[in-house]
């Protein structure tokens, strides 16, 4: 027997964390770590990926990228990955990879079943954050007339 003193009306029951729908999320790196291959034989950089904004906003995702690994197909796709998160985040000659952290960038999100038949996420491609686009409209004398910091919708 151990003595814990704690009071779990006070902490909230933890709930398993369910694989996000597939989709395209803003998110930022937040953390990355080169690794051993479980065969040792080469080395894995791993990204987390921590979703910004809407109803899944600090969900965490993750991937890896076989930067060092006997199989060249693998070490190709990694490489397109990596260059794919740079030109979206805008840091085309990272020295280390704490520098892609923090920067927004939109991920694609798919699911996939595991081993054990459970739906997994896993990161598809890598884009910058798309830039709203402001519809043009020509302005009439009245339009020109109105304070152009009234959105278009609210002028009479």
């Amino acid at each position: 027997m151990s003595t814990i003193n704690f009071n779990a009306e006070t902490v909230d029951p933890s709930i398993p964390f369910e694989a996000i729908p597939a989709g395209r999320y803003i998110a930022v790196i937040t953390a990355s770590e080169m690794k051993d291959t479980r065969s040792g034989s080469g080395r894995y950089l791993q990204l987390e990926f921590e979703i910004c904004e809407g109803e899944y906003s600090g969900r965490k995702v993750w991937t890896r990228l076989n930067l060092e690994n006997s199989n060249t197909e693998a070490v190709r796709i990694a490489r397109a990955d990596l260059s794919a998160i740079c030109h979206a985040v805008g840091v085309l000659q990272p020295e280390d990879s704490v520098q892609l952290h923090n920067l927004p960038l939109q991920i694609t999100v798919k699911c996939r079943k595991n081993q054990d038949d459970e739906m997994t996420n896993e990161i598809k491609s890598f884009a910058p954050v798309p830039t709203p686009v402001q519809a043009e409209t020509p302005a009439s004398d009245s339009q020109a007339d109105a304070d152009s910091s009234t959105p278009p919708w609210a002028r009479a």
